[in-house]
């Protein structure tokens, strides 16, 4: 059957099992656009900015667990993406970026709007290729959404160049997976080494296990979550980990790292086992590597074998899907009659007890002032007013810290940050992105007045689209987390933080057809997020809070995670 590439790329899109694509129409683009047209299962949402698009089929993959896609033309619609893509590169998120493209002919001549994306993006992508004969387009977009949904995930761009789009191509049903001779990612783990690991857990007295985002891109809170009920184990996550266990179960610890909770990070520098799921060692999370975890043996399970002591010598590697490799952890304790829970607990106890301790000496907190917002009451109240069960997605700085501190996230794919590359202005085309995903589900954007500032135009598509995202800007006229840094560090030289004119954010709401409402004592927080919650609209909520708040517990740079600052 011959058809047009545009036609061939609707059906792959299909058959990938595509229902949302978020773009930007540009003249490279223009046939495919065309053909959308014709293509009613097909939803496509116009954002403002390319960058949006590819930061909101981000959130829509992470919520929905499939591969987000984004459409962008040429050009300055290419190199607008390239944020986005870094942000998923960092997160391994599964998306796929189509751009638009010269004709074939004329790459390499500096024609209008030509830009070399596939050398630009090289850097930031799984994988990225540019077509540039009509008969591998539909081989080249079957196996760019095989590269990006398996192993580590990732963001795949592929370049279209316009006579490529507009050519005749032979369309064939796809006969089965698809199969690459050098890319076979390892799915199972060695059972030895599985063996290596449960003799280690069986032994260990002060065991943690450190959960990151593979926990939650390979479907495995199930998994970890049974390890740790069955054998008494603290757990603690990362940022892009949270949710991957309950935040609210008697045996998780909430952060570590940074802004970790200072029990978390006792507990790991005080352990004698440290179990890694699909984490990555992160210097936020470490600190001063020589001091991290100094008395532990270290399991670490990651599907990317690049991962392992890449940051951190580990003792047992295990290079397997995060899913599979807790499942032969668990069955091997069951077979081997391990979980002797009595036994475990009387074992474990002393070191529960420990973690207790520090719970109770240092928790999260903030100090209440009179007729004042504190930041940290407006995420509880949010926490509380939703039961927990919102999706939640952040800008970057203090308000994203805040979330990962005061929002119990029970569930996994409920929390959507730009953790790795850290965007200002990722939150609000998430948070659409995200409400694309789950219609029927509460999604709020806990942002800054600075970084809202970056992506604010997506107002508009979120009223286009019927999006009723709700945003909480913690407002203090300032770019608060290099503020605090200033303050701490920098003898309160405050250079380029402070936000002297800023927009009536009500009245900017208002502006886009949206809803805008304002909080400026603690009397007014619960008021104004009921009212919010109630509204069938976009909704701004403009919290007006404490202007030099800091976020701790704060580990400073080059310091070890025991040398945090409290509040």
């Amino acid at each position: 059957m011959k058809i047009t590439g545009a036609q061939a790329l609707m059906k792959c899109l299909k058959e990938q099992g595509v229902d949302v694509i978020f773009g930007f129409p540009g003249g490279a683009v223009i046939d495919i656009y065309d053909e959308l047209l014709r293509n009613e299962d097909l939803t496509h949402v116009l954002v403002r900015h390319e960058q949006a698009a590819v930061h909101a089929a981000d959130a829509y993959a992470r919520v929905k667990g499939e591969v987000g896609v984004a459409l962008v033309t040429s050009g300055p619609g290419a190199t607008n993406t390239v944020t986005g893509i870094a942000s998923a590169y960092c997160d391994s998120i599964p998306i796929v970026v189509f751009t638009g493209q010269v004709p074939t002919q004329l790459i390499g001549n500096d024609a209008f709007q030509e830009v070399d994306i596939v050398g630009i993006t090289r850097p930031c992508t799984k994988h990225n290729y540019l077509v540039k004969d009509v008969n591998d387009l539909i081989p080249t977009i079957r196996e760019a959404f095989h590269i990006a949904r398996t192993g580590r995930p990732g963001p795949v761009l592929v370049d279209l160049p316009k006579d490529i789009v507009a050519s005749m191509v032979n369309y064939t049903e796809p006969t089965g997976p698809v199969k690459m001779r050098t890319y076979r990612p390892t799915y199972e783990p060695h059972p030895g080494q599985i063996e290596k690991a449960c003799k280690a857990i069986v032994k260990a007295k002060k065991p943690v296990i450190y959960a990151g985002g593979g926990v939650i891109a390979s479907n495995a809170s199930a998994e970890l979550t049974e390890l740790s009920h069955k054998l008494n184990i603290p757990v603690t996550m990362t940022l892009m980990g949270l949710g991957g266990f309950p935040g609210t179960d008697p045996l998780s610890m909430g952060m570590l790292g940074m802004h970790g909770t200072y029990y978390a990070n006792m507990a790991v520098a005080n352990c004698d086992l440290l179990i890694a799921v699909g984490a990555r060692f992160d210097d936020r999370v470490t600190g001063r590597i020589d001091a991290f975890a100094p008395n532990a043996k270290i399991i670490h399970i990651d599907i990317d074998p690049s991962s392992i002591s890449k940051n951190v010598g580990v003792d047992i590697p295990i290079v397997a899907d995060c899913k599979h490799a807790l499942a032969g952890i668990n069955g091997w304790l069951k077979r081997n009659n391990a979980l002797d829970q009595d036994g475990q607990l009387e074992k474990i106890t002393p070191w529960l007890n420990e973690i207790r301790e520090w719970k109770k000496k240092h928790p999260l907190g903030y100090v209440e002032e009179t007729g004042v917002i504190k930041p940290q009451f407006v995420v509880q109240k949010l926490d509380e007013l939703t039961g927990g069960n919102a999706i939640i997605t952040t800008e970057v700085g203090q308000n994203q810290m805040w979330a990962a501190q005061f929002y119990h996230f029970n569930k996994p794919r409920t929390f959507m940050t730009s953790g790795g590359l850290g965007v200002m202005g990722y939150g609000l085309p998430a948070a659409i992105g995200a409400q694309m995903a789950a219609p029927g589900k509460t999604v709020i954007d806990i942002a800054g007045d600075g970084s809202i500032q970056m992506n604010i135009q997506e107002l508009a598509t979120a009223r286009q689209y019927k999006c009723p995202v709700k945003i909480a800007i913690l407002n203090n006229n300032y770019l608060g987390m290099v503020r605090q840094w200033q303050e701490l560090f920098y003898d309160k030289k405050y250079s380029a933080t402070p936000l002297d004119v800023a927009p009536d954010f009500v009245a900017l709401a208002k502006a886009y057809g949206a809803v805008g409402l304002r909080a400026t004592k603690p009397s007014e927080v619960e008021p104004v997020i009921k009212e919010a919650l109630a509204t069938d609209n976009t909704v701004i909520m403009d919290f007006v809070i404490a202007r030099e708040e800091g976020v701790y517990p704060m580990v400073p740079a080059g310091k070890a995670t025991t040398e945090m600052l409290l509040v």
